[in-house]
């Protein structure tokens, strides 16, 4: 099917001369686009609000950028950072008002539990590895770090930042290749941090993160399906070391509790998400269900005969001690010269993972399946990476950076659903109701908080609590944790539509768009390759360089897919992470136009133009996650315009008119 391209009337070529008027912009349209504008009123009130805003953006950008196209080797230094701060200040004062809903608290709640236990289970992991260098108190220290500054000073506070399972695999493997040379670990760690931190400045300062535009759903995707094998893996080494360090009777029953942990906190999603019980139970139930799960099976070992069991636990240390007899000021001094440069290798392998880590965690947490309404910020949020990872390095710390799945969970917590009814049903199930996502409750507090709770962790008595959870229950949240990321994973939804009878699939899933079918099979066969390769490196001992072929994802979507899949094929496979609001960051996002729709031929040869406004409406349906809803009221689009702009000015339209026009107008930094 063909499908023609259609380009914004807006005129983008001089953003420092008066912006042409509304007629002038009529009459450049096509012919069968002021058609479409003649015949529907509300698509005529959708343009006019375009081009005002858009008056006002080439204001604001017109005091930033030139009009001239600037050569590509040229880069404007600090473009980047400066317009993340300029676009997000606007709202730092909403940003800490907002908090005042009822969500934050639930959202508080399982972000800590969320955040605090993996980090632990996974401090077990370096714990053994790298000789007690690093036990509880060091990875509670990071995830405080990480989340106080990003909560308090990044442009997008929803992403959670902690102690991750790939940073976990890098400072053991490290340790395997450097302690039988006799060098300072800590000390060499630390020039790790502080070279990274040099190059994520150098990233965020020349707008590196540009780059991000080429990252689709596609490199998400197998990163996301990598990480969630890794909390399913941590959770086996969990339970399998019971076999060494206990009896069998203790190894049994610590398998037995990690799959009732799995089995309950999972059941607790489900009932959220069914139609039993009451609204405000299933909530309540589907909010605090995982926390309580926690707490629960810690005292249930306790109860009859399994009292008796010795039961291994989370190791603990003094409060607010390092594990080791250290100070917590690194010595970075006391290390050979030779050594200081050697770290330079591993500190670009460690600026690579987190490059694309935290950018990747930030993306999925800014997904199309959120209606977000304040704007993203990936400059300066790699320029506060780089300070967190620099600091970090001169504690004896790991470096925290952003977590998945913790990130997207973090936002799906903070989502304020409405049941709509379901236009894609037919026959006897018409009439039934679906659960979409109103709006994201965007606010820092959560995050704030949940990083002093963690602060908090650190004390004597909430130590002695930690000490009293046992590892299988740590088993069994690793195991929540993966399940819960896989679901969602399009990996996963891909591979199930496939193993679906045809017969009961609904023709409104994106996937029977697709006529060649074996496009389907080879594109998922990329994926899982694509995620073989990243696991296999991750089990040998260059595992250290697992960071280059995640970023190798992005050039084989950008340069090889394409040679295969066609332009259609691959939008409804692989769409994009962010929505074009989200994206104005990084200049868009890649293989769309820049303030554009595509109108397929089919539509206009059957002289269809009567389904013209639904361009509009499907693109909102898109980006807010809810396909095929009605089209709002006057009463809810004027509900719906607490939107301030770059200049401060409030817009009196609907945001969901002016996001898809945004990205068209302003342009890349650097």
């Amino acid at each position: 099917m063909a499908t023609y391209t259609v380009t914004s009337p807006i005129s983008t070529t001089d953003t420092s001369g008066p912006p042409p008027s509304g007629n002038q912009n009529h009459r450049k349209m096509l012919p069968w686009q002021r058609r479409m504008l003649s015949l529907h009123p509300q698509s005529r009130i959708q343009h006019e609000s375009q081009e005002t805003l858009s008056r006002e953006v080439s204001q604001v950008t017109a005091n930033t950028s030139s009009s001239r196209q600037k050569s590509w080797w040229k880069v404007r230094l600090f473009r980047g950072m400066i317009n993340d701060v300029k676009r997000r200040a606007p709202f730092y004062w909403s940003d800490w008002s907002d908090a005042w809903d009822y969500r934050v608290v639930p959202a508080t709640v399982y972000m800590y539990f969320a955040n605090i236990l993996p980090a632990l289970a996974f401090s077990l992991d370096m714990f053994a590895k790298t000789a007690m260098s690093f036990g509880v108190n060091e990875v509670l220290l990071a995830s405080v770090l990480g989340s106080v500054v990003h909560a308090i000073f990044s442009c997008q506070p929803l992403v959670i930042v902690g102690v991750t399972g790939p940073i976990t695999v890098f400072n053991y493997t490290v340790y395997d290749i450097i302690t039988p040379r006799g060098t300072n670990y800590f000390a060499f760690m630390c020039w790790i941090g502080l070279w990274s931190l040099l190059m994520h400045w150098t990233l965020a300062i020349t707008n590196a993160c540009n780059a991000l535009t080429y990252v689709t759903r596609f490199s998400c995707d197998i990163f996301g399906f990598y990480v969630a094998f890794i909390y399913l893996q941590k959770g086996i080494q969990v339970l399998t070391r019971q076999w060494v360090l206990a009896d069998p009777t203790s190894a049994f029953l610590s398998i037995m509790v990690a799959l009732l942990v799995l089995m309950t906190a999972y059941i607790c999603g489900v009932t959220g998400n069914s139609n039993l019980l009451q609204r405000h139970v299933r909530k309540f139930i589907e909010d605090y269900g995982t926390p309580l799960t926690i707490v629960f099976f810690t005292g249930f070992v306790h109860v009859g005969r399994m009292n008796s069991v010795d039961l291994q636990t989370l190791p603990t240390s003094r409060p607010f001690f390092p594990t080791l007899d250290r100070g917590w000021f690194v010595h970075f001094w006391e290390i050979e010269v030779g050594d200081i440069f050697i770290a330079i290798p591993f500190a670009v392998l460690l600026t690579i993972l987190f490059y694309f880590d935290h950018n990747v965690s930030s993306l999925i947490a800014q997904g199309t399946e959120f209606p977000l309404r304040k704007p993203a910020g990936f400059h300066w949020d790699l320029f506060l990476l780089g300070l967190t990872t620099g600091v970090a390095g001169l504690l004896g710390i790991p470096f925290p950076n952003g977590l998945i799945p913790q990130a997207p969970f973090h936002t799906n917590s903070l989502c304020v659903t409405r049941q709509v009814s379901d236009e894609s049903e037919t026959g006897e199930a018409k009439g039934h109701t679906t659960r979409v996502v109103d709006h994201v409750v965007e606010q820092r507090v959560s995050n704030l908080a949940q990083g002093l709770l963690t602060l908090g962790t650190m004390t004597g008595p909430l130590l002695v609590v930690l000490h009293l959870i046992p590892q299988g229950v740590l088993a069994g949240l690793f195991f929540i944790m993966g399940v819960q990321a896989l679901e969602g994973n399009g990996i996963t939804l891909k591979i199930l539509y496939l193993c679906r009878d045809r017969h009961l699939t609904s023709p409104s899933d994106p996937l029977s768009r697709i006529n060649r079918k074996p496009a389907i099979y080879f594109f998922v066969a990329v994926e899982l390759i694509g995620f073989g390769a990243t696991f296999a490196i991750t089990q040998t001992i260059a595992a250290i360089g697992f960071p280059i072929i995640i970023l190798l994802l992005v050039p084989v979507r950008t340069l090889l897919l394409p040679k295969y899949f066609t332009q259609e094929e691959l939008s409804i496979l692989d769409a994009p992470t962010a929505s074009p609001f989200t994206m104005e960051s990084v200049g868009g996002n890649f293989g769309e136009s820049q303030s554009g729709f595509s109108v397929s031929a089919d539509m206009e040869a059957d002289g269809n133009h009567a389904n013209a406004s639904d361009i509009f409406e499907n693109n909102d349906s898109v980006e807010r996650g809810e396909a095929r809803n009605p089209r709002p009221t006057a009463k809810d689009i004027h509900r719906r315009t607490s939107f301030r702009g770059d200049a401060g000015v409030e817009n009196d339209v609907s945001i969901e008119m002016l996001r898809p026009n945004l990205s068209g107008q302003m342009r890349r930094d650097g």
